[in-house]
């Protein structure tokens, strides 16, 4: 009984122990807790913001969106997905020499008489294309859409899509393949918004550009970006603009479509992207739309766009050909050659002129000096700075309408051929011996005066009717001394010296 009762003092003691143990270790940890916890004014809860942008930076980011939706939604309305049918003709395929018409019939492909039936044939399919337009003008319920000549120059059948759904009919107003620009039109008799058009020459690297469009199809796009350069040249297909580069995404069926500024104004014509993949990779090129202003008016009143013609062959001076010229550290175009009873000829311009100025404004390479001249119209005087031996002298001619036969015709260029500098580079490629002075003679025309006097590319001239030649300079300089009579060539040929024709001009 007594240890019994001993046993159980015992037991309530070591249970009222661990009992104080438990309370103390809960308060204990209910302290730490308390401690490590934040207060409730400063706990992050998931549904609330992590961080606040401030309101100054989000009002400058508001009224950027607000402008780009507001741009977005106005450029929308002008511009048009372009759907065209052009009709083109491939060979007709032969089977292991099974002719097409075994399977398919005979085609109606043979001359009267019958011969060449199963070979060389052609066979005409439909092609569909599809690319964007800008509605540009309107007169009456006559609306004109500027887009590409690559777009729609071509097609036999052309329809638009407008903004506001509506599917419509349209035609071929003109086109142009050098500035690959084209005019298509329609009727509406309800009004269709018309696009404010911007000043392109105002651009600079870094503004805002928005392009508009259909790309692959997909119905009014828009991406954003900015300017990434201008005056890039070096288009496809001999295209002579100066274009706008943007990173704005651009991709097939963009063609035609708008690149305008933040204030919604069309400063381009989107027409080409430089890409390995064939999809965007931030290298857009647009035409800018100052280069389609006279384009477009020439379009309505005539169908086609009427250049200017100067009369000669440009080119860009590289830096050998600049020293050799004594015109380095200037920029301008070179007249590498000029045609015969040419504007530039009656006005006084001679081949191996520098020229630096065309109305008072400077010319910086020989593709802006072709876009200006180009712009001049028919009977207009324009006034050029050339530098000829170093010597600054002013001119004045009057520009005529430019003619393709005439520009093609290649037994009116003076001199017919292009001449370098013998720089050391050309000598080694060359093998031509360090003793050997004078030009060397680049592509030679066929029918101009060099082709008849018998030079040849590859030929290092020496000298000009007897006067020694050791650079451009002299070359031109004896070249253009001898306004009449007799003109004949020294040359040097793999070693051997000869003497050309003599030829009159």
């Amino acid at each position: 009984m007594g240890f019994t009762k001993k046993l159980f003092s015992r037991n309530f003691f070591i249970f009222n122990l661990v009992l104080l143990g438990a309370a103390f270790g809960f308060s204990l940890a209910f302290v730490s807790f308390s401690c490590a916890a934040p207060s409730s004014k400063n706990t992050v809860h998931a549904e609330e913001p992590a961080a606040v942008v401030p309101t100054s930076s989000l009002a400058v980011a508001e009224s950027l969106q607000t402008a780009v939706r507001s741009v977005s939604e106005e450029t929308l309305k002008f511009v048009v997905e372009v759907n065209t049918v052009e009709v083109k003709k491939q060979q007709v395929p032969q089977f292991n020499g099974i002719p097409w018409e075994f399977f398919f019939g005979q085609p109606d492909q043979g001359d009267k008489n019958g011969q060449g039936q199963g070979q060389n044939q052609e066979r005409e399919y439909k092609a569909r294309g599809l690319g964007s337009g800008i509605v540009v003008r309107r007169s009456g319920n006559t609306y004109y859409v500027l887009t590409n000549n690559h777009v729609a120059g071509e097609a036999t059948e052309i329809s638009l899509k407008l903004n506001d759904g509506r599917d419509i009919p349209a035609k071929l107003v003109g086109k142009d393949p050098r500035k690959d620009l084209a005019l298509v039109s329609f009727e509406s008799k309800e009004a269709v918004p018309v696009a404010p058009l911007g000043d392109s020459d105002a651009v600079k690297v870094g503004d805002w550009a928005i392009a508009v469009g259909n790309p692959l199809g997909l119905f009014s796009s828009v991406t954003m970006g900015i300017v990434s350069a201008v005056g890039r040249t070096g288009g496809p297909a001999g295209n002579i603009n100066d274009f706008i580069q943007t990173d704005a995404a651009i991709n097939q069926g963009n063609s035609g479509g708008a690149l305008v500024n933040i204030r919604g104004q069309v400063i381009g014509i989107n027409t080409w992207i430089a890409s390995p993949s064939g999809g965007s990779v931030g290298l857009g090129f647009a035409i800018p739309i100052n280069n389609a202003k006279k384009a477009i008016d020439d379009f309505i009143s005539s169908g086609q766009v009427k250049y200017g013609w100067l009369g000669v062959s440009l080119t860009d001076a590289d830096k050998d050909m600049a020293k050799d010229l004594g015109v380095d550290g200037s920029k301008g175009a070179f007249v590498s050659q000029l045609f015969i009873g040419s504007p530039a000829e009656k006005g006084g311009m001679k081949a191996g002129d520098y020229i630096v100025e065309l109305n008072g404004k400077p010319v910086l390479s020989q593709s802006q000096l072709v876009l200006l001249v180009g712009d001049l119209r028919a009977g207009e005087t324009a006034k050029f700075a050339v530098i000829r031996s170093g010597k600054r002298v002013e001119l004045t001619v009057r520009i005529e309408a430019r003619k393709d036969d005439v520009a093609a015709d290649g037994s009116k260029l003076w001199p017919g051929l292009a001449v370098y500098p013998l720089t050391d580079e050309i000598r080694s490629s060359l093998s031509i011996d360090s003793g050997v002075k004078g030009v060397l003679t680049g592509d030679v025309v066929a029918k101009s005066p060099a082709s008849v006097m018998g030079v040849q590319r590859g030929d290092v001239i020496t000298a000009v009717n007897g006067t020694t030649v050791k650079s451009l300079s002299d070359f031109f300089k004896a070249l253009n001394d001898k306004a009449s009579g007799d003109l004949y060539f020294e040359v040097n040929r793999g070693g051997t010296k000869l003497e050309t024709m003599k030829i009159k001009k």
